[in-house]
Formats: structure tokens, sequence, C-alpha cells
């Protein structure tokens, strides 16, 4: 054979037999493999598009929903006469998303030399939009946007710039931001909940703060009361949404939302305003703490409800919070000798005495182990009934008292409402017991005690209201904050009343009147008058215990008074605390001031000819 020959002999060298068998067997895994994945995907379609088409068509489109809340609008609470107490300011928190504003939004596609930069240059140009509008400079807002991932490597796309922003000046920035084609800022709102008045009512209207999910929440007053009323229900939208944004014509639902319901109370907020002043001069004259009760008689509304110290509803994260609740509501003590109404009411309801009943008034009486006394020192004293409740003589009630039969008298006091709940709407009186009123087993030393104001203790709202049933002809309404409860349309929601009821006769409540009217009116009484207009009160002074000591070292001073004496319907009622100054000294003068405001406030005109009072206290 020649080389030529050699070299046109191109029949390969055979391959070694290792190397076929692991090529042979690569190639039928690889078919196996590949068969696999054909019959896989395969089978796959075919359920996808035959059996089950519907649920995996759902289960799509569900991946691709979103849902949006849309918070519901807080009522607004509002005066007898549709003064705002308290309304909705429309507030949002501005974020940024520092990842996102790398690319200006844009995650679709690769950047084009134009958009990378665009993008370059939005950080500055977003950060000069947001110092024109927000508060802070321009690089403040440049170290927000360079954060654009966490510790951990996750992009940062929620980073707050700011709070609390009115919602125009958001749009404002929005405006700019989409003129210039920016992206990268947000807003989501964060409601305010605003007391256009400050302190006005502050502890009757309450406050509301906001929770984690930008929901306001009331709690103190009637905040608290109507929370759910007040609040609505949140709405929703739900959408389709896809990478680019919102799908324009998919499948979306809407939840409408409820706003929530408007309160109007019976609070007057030119009286309230003129109570406070009234009350806080009182307190800081002579006193650590105090409160005052309004009341229409008639009706049970209560005109205004005023707390010394109290607090700015926009601040209230700065008040003690003791001031924050409402003591005319909540706090019980002893009220002195303005309980002598409600004893004298009794003892006339039953027969018991007259105005013009005799009794003679000795220096000192004898009550189990003690010796109850008066405030002045004395022999022995002829007084009449109406004489007792004018000088407010201790002796002289516990006397007249004792006619009366324990049981009796714990049913009127239960009658007129003390150591109850009133049913006021607001927060604070529960629905046990709120103070300590003796039961009909009482002792006798008790009962003569209590006859005048001490061994019982009450709310002042509940001495307000029982007073003012014993004469408003003997009918009892409880009291009451609300005026009306509208929806956000206007409609009307009915409101739960409670029926007036009986506590004494019209001859009783027409005899206790005129009593009152002695402590006013009668002789060395008559400073205690208001210039034109008859009227009627009753002074009271008990001695205070210290919680911290638990000793009695100084005294509560109060005032109730009732006007005209002829159509009696404003009653206003004010106690100071921790004084050491009588009722008729402390109490009396805002009494006064406030009861010479309302009046006139409330179509009561002046006389200029009163007649002189005559009943006799003494024979």
């Amino acid at each position: 054979m020649t080389s030529g020959d050699a070299r046109n002999n191109t029949t390969p060298a055979p391959m070694p037999a290792s190397v076929a068998v692991v090529t042979a067997r690569r190639a039928r895994n690889f078919s196996l493999i590949f068969a696999l994945v054909i019959a896989v995907a395969t089978i796959r379609t075919v359920f996808i598009q035959v059996i089950d088409p519907d649920g995996n068509a759902a289960t799509a489109a569900a991946n691709m929903k979103d849902t949006e809340i849309i918070k519901a609008a807080r009522g607004a609470i509002t005066d007898r006469d549709g003064d705002v107490l308290a309304e909705n300011f429309a507030a949002v928190r501005i974020f940024a998303d520092p990842w996102g504003m790398k690319t200006n939004g844009i995650t679709d596609h690769t950047l084009s030399e134009y958009e990378k930069a665009k993008a370059k240059a939005a950080p500055q140009a977003v950060a000069e939009i947001l110092a024109r509008y927000l508060p802070g400079e321009v690089s403040d807002f440049l170290w927000h946007f360079s954060k654009t991932q966490y510790d951990d490597g996750e992009p940062n796309q929620y980073e707050v710039i700011a709070e609390n922003i009115p919602e125009f000046t958001f749009r404002q920035i929005q405006g700019e931001m989409s003129a210039g084609g920016w992206f990268g800022v947000f807003a989501e709102p964060t409601p305010i909940r605003s007391y256009p008045n400050g302190n006005l009512a502050s502890n009757v209207v309450g406050f509301a703060t906001r929770t984690d999910d930008q929901t306001l929440l009331g709690i103190a007053g009637i905040e608290q009361w109507f929370n759910d009323e007040l609040s609505g229900l949140d709405g929703s939208r739900t959408f389709t949404d896809a990478d680019l944004g919102e799908v324009p014509l998919g499948n979306n639902t809407l939840v409408p939302a409820v706003d929530g319901y408007n309160v109007q109370l019976t609070i007057d907020a030119g009286l309230q305003y003129a109570v406070q002043q009234e009350l806080a001069a009182a307190v800081e004259a002579r006193g650590s703490q105090g409160w005052a009760v309004v009341m229409n008689i008639k009706t049970g509304e209560v005109l205004a409800l005023a707390n010394y110290p109290s607090f700015d509803s926009n601040a209230f994260g700065e008040t003690d919070s003791q001031d924050l609740g409402n003591r005319a509501v909540q706090w019980v003590y002893e009220p002195g000798s303005v309980q002598k109404v409600i004893t004298m009411g009794a003892l006339l309801d039953q027969g018991l005495i007259t105005p013009d009943t005799h009794i003679a008034v000795p220096g000192t009486l004898t009550s189990g182990e003690d010796e109850i006394e008066d405030s002045w020192g004395h022999g022995t004293l002829y007084m009449t009934a109406r004489g007792v409740l004018a000088d407010s003589s201790n002796i002289g009630t516990a006397l007249l008292a004792r006619q009366s039969s324990k049981e009796a008298l714990a049913h009127y006091w239960e009658l007129a409402g003390l150591g109850q709940p009133t049913g006021i709407e607001l927060p604070g009186e529960g629905t046990g017991s709120l103070g300590l009123v003796p039961e009909a087993d009482m002792p006798d030393y008790q009962r003569d005690r209590a006859a005048f104001g001490q061994s019982i203790s009450v709310t002042a709202l509940q001495e307000a209201a029982a007073i003012a049933g014993m004469v408003n002809g003997g009918v009892y309404n409880a009291p009451t904050i609300i005026s009306r409860v509208t929806t956000a349309g206007g409609k009307e929601v009915p409101i739960a009343r409670t029926e007036p009821r009986r506590v004494i006769s019209p001859e009783a409540s027409e005899g206790l009147r005129d009593m009152m009217e002695a402590v006013v009116a009668g002789y060395g009484n008559t400073s205690r008058m208001i210039d034109g207009y008859r009227m009627i009160g009753k002074t009271g002074t008990a001695s205070r215990i210290n919680p911290e000591t638990g000793r009695y070292d100084s005294l509560t001073g109060s005032f109730v008074a009732v006007a005209p004496a002829e159509d009696p319907t404003l009653l206003v009622y004010v106690v100071i605390d921790d004084t050491s100054w009588h009722g008729s000294v402390v109490a009396v003068p805002p009494v006064k001031d406030i009861m010479r405001y309302a009046l006139p406030r409330y179509g009561f005109a002046p006389s200029s000819d009163l007649p002189a009072y005559w009943g006799p206290s003494y024979y």
C-alpha cells in the first residue's frame, strides 16, 4: 500500500467501549427527562384548560387583586346651637420610596440613556419640591432618599418624610411631581381630631387619639361614650393590579365608607365659657379644685358642666391625668348642708312638717356617742322649719328628721337618685353604686348626720338632679347632655330617654321653694340675692377627709340656686373643694355671677319691683 492510499483511508478509529456506554446512557436519560417535562407540561395544560379552567382563572385573578381601605370620616361634636366643639382635620403622612426613586419608578424595561439621566436627577429634583412645601432643607430630604435599602439588604420602599401635613399641601406637591415626571413620594390619610375651642367643655367632649391603623379612637368624654357612632364604618376598594399599575378595565369592587354620626350636645358654649371663667377664679382664690353644673330643671338638659383644673383637648398628653376626667360626674364627696333641701322635701311630702312648723333648737344635740353642733354657738332657739333651712341649723334638721322613719328617708334618697348612676351620656358613672347612701337599717346617729349632709356621699350631678326634681313641682328629670344625633346625611337618629318620675308632691315642692327663698331673701341673707330676680337656694359646707392622711383637715363649700323663683327653670350648683372657707363665702359669688349671665340669656327679663320676702324664720 502506497502512502497515497493511506491518506485516502478515512475510516475512524474505533471508540473505546466505556465511552460508548456512557454516551448512550446520557442520551437515554436526556430523552427520558425531556419526555417527562413534556408530559408534565401537557398534563398541567390539560388541567388548567380542560379540567379546572374556572378555578385556575380565579386563582390567577385573585393574585392580581389588591384592596384599599377607605377610611370613614369621624362625626362632629357641636353645642346646642351648632357651634363646633370637635371636628376632623384632613391630614396625611408623607412617605417616600427611595428604592423606586433609583429608577424614577421604571421597573418594566432596561432604562434608556435619557431615563438613566432623569433617574439620577430625581432625588435632587424631588427634594427641592418638598423643601418648598414642608419644614426642612433640601439636604434633609436627600438624606431620607439615600436610604434605599435596609441593613438586611431588602429594598426600602417606605421612608416617612413628614407627619400631619394638610391634605391640600400634599396635592400641591403631587401636582409638581406629576408635571415634572418624577416618582417616589406618596401619602396616606392620618386624620387629626381638632378641638377649635381648646379647653371649652373639654371634660365633657373628651379627646380622641390615632391608632396604628390611622383610626381615631375616643378615650374620654363624649368621644369615648359615642366612639362607635362617631367612628362610622370604613369602606374598601378592591381592584385588579399589575406590574405597571391598576388595570383600568379590571374587575373592581367598591364598598363605600359610612361616615360617623354627628352628636349635638345640650351644652351652651357661651354659658359654658362663662361658667368655666367663674369657676376657675373661685378655685384660684380659695380652693384646690372645683366643679359646676347648670341645668334646665324642666327638661334635665345640662347647659354647662365645668371642672377646674381642666385641660386642652388638643394637648391632652401635657395634662395631669387626674384632670382628664369629669369630677362633676365621677367624684364623690359629702355634700354638707345642701343635702338639707332633700331632707326637708321628704319631710314635707310625708306631711310631717310645713314651712311654719315650730321647733325648739338647743345648743347641742346628743347623737350616738357624739354631740351635733351648729356652725355658730347659741342657746335654745325657737325656729320655724323655714328658719332651720334658712340659717342652716344641723341640730334643727336632725331633730326634724327624727320624725320620719329611717326606711322612709332611705326611700326618698333612692327616689331622688342619690348614690345611683344618673344615666348621663358620659363615661365614669358605670352601672353600680356611685357614692355612699345609708340604707333603711342605718343606725340612728347616721340618720341624724345624713339628714344635714354628712355620713352620706354623692356626686355633684346626682345632687343637682335630686334638688332639681324636688323644686320642679316634685318631678325628677334625668340629666342629659345629648340634644340630638344625626347621620352624616342629616337624618335624625332616635335616642333613648329616661321617663320623668315623681319624687314629691306638687304641694311639698311649693313649700320647699318657699323655705329655700328664705335662704336667699330672708332676714340676714339678702346679700345672696341678685338684682331684678327672685331666687331660691341653699349653701353647703362639709368637713373634707384628706385622702392622704384620712383626717378631716379642710372643707368642701358649695351653693345651689334656682331661678326665677316664680318659674323655676335654671339651676346653678358650684362646689369648691379643699378650701378653708364656708360655702356662703366661696361658692355664693360665682353662682350669683353665673345666674346673672344665664337668666337674660334664656329670656328671663329682670323685674324692677320685687316683692319683699316675709316668711318667718323664728317664732
